[in-house]
């Protein structure tokens, strides 16, 4: 006779929670729905009317999705030019701030040399000087040196800038790397060059995107220098363009609100894109190997 097994009855799980959780779910949703709004708001502002802006349909969504917005603002106000000259001056900063700064930080942290500690707080120094403290000196410097109105005009003092916090973020994950790795490349062979190259640099990515997005916010950003440094139309940037935007729109809103997600959405989409990288470069910072 064959015996068959009976398989115990799976009970249904019932999810409890008590009452300090709800409250604690509840306050979450309260939190996401406050940060999110804004950004429902200038996208849904980006494309309606004046007349739903200002009183007919505030928050709701737009009773005739007005796309046209977007193309006065990328064509009339010239945002497709204002956003390639923000994309060139960002990427641009980006890059020649992680690269001397990274260079900084190695010969700081892996080599021995005299003055090196007294270097290394004059870089945290920089921290202390307002940026927008230095605009007639800068000014003075391009002046002299005829690179108002170009890109130069705006990299490097964004460069410049940046290199403070890019230095001290670089310094502190590249002291928890193990300087046996660095006798290890050395015993095979391998110069300063390489080792900076082949062992640390793969190792420093997480470090390198927390680099990139701060820097990549503090450029796209920035409006001071922008202005001042900045008169002619060819390099204008996207915060310089909304600026004057405003100004030859003053009757419609609609194509300011579309200058505006095409300014902030970049963003976004660059921390969703490397907020996973800047959490593991936080994690990775606080232990020590």
């Amino acid at each position: 006779m064959s015996t068959r097994l009976k398989r115990p009855a799976r009970k249904k799980r019932r999810i409890k929670f008590s009452a300090k959780e709800i409250l604690v779910y509840i306050f979450l949703g309260i939190w996401a729905f406050v940060n999110l709004f804004p950004l429902y708001w200038m996208f849904t502002f980006s494309l309606k009317s004046n007349s739903e802006i200002f009183g007919e349909n505030v928050i709701g969504l737009p009773h005739n999705w007005i796309w046209q917005n977007y193309a006065d603002a990328l064509q009339a106000g010239n945002m497709g030019k204002y956003f390639l000259n923000s994309f060139i001056v960002s990427a641009s900063t980006i890059i020649l701030t992680v690269i001397i700064a990274m260079m900084a930080a190695f010969a700081l942290t892996r080599m021995i040399w005299k003055g090196r500690k007294m270097m290394n707080s004059m870089f945290v120094l920089g921290m202390t000087i307002p940026i927008h403290a230095a605009i007639l000196p800068v000014f003075l410097v391009l002046s002299k040196l005829k690179m108002l109105n170009s890109y130069q005009a705006l990299i490097i003092p964004y460069t410049a800038f940046a290199l403070a916090i890019a230095i001290l973020v670089f310094t502190g994950f590249m002291q928890d790397i193990p300087k046996e790795l660095d006798e290890s490349a050395c015993i095979d062979g391998c110069n300063v060059w390489q080792i900076f190259r082949k062992i640390i640099f793969p190792m420093m990515r997480p470090a390198v995107a927390t680099v990139s997005i701060f820097t990549f916010i503090s450029s796209w950003n920035e409006l001071m220098f922008a202005v001042i440094f900045i008169s002619s139309d060819s390099y204008r940037t996207l915060t310089v363009g909304i600026q004057t935007l405003s100004g030859s729109y003053t009757t419609q809103w609609g194509p300011i609100g579309a200058a505006l997600v095409i300014a902030t959405f970049p963003m976004l989409i660059v921390y969703a894109f490397l907020s996973k990288k800047i959490h593991e470069s936080f994690s990775a910072g606080a232990i020590k190997g």
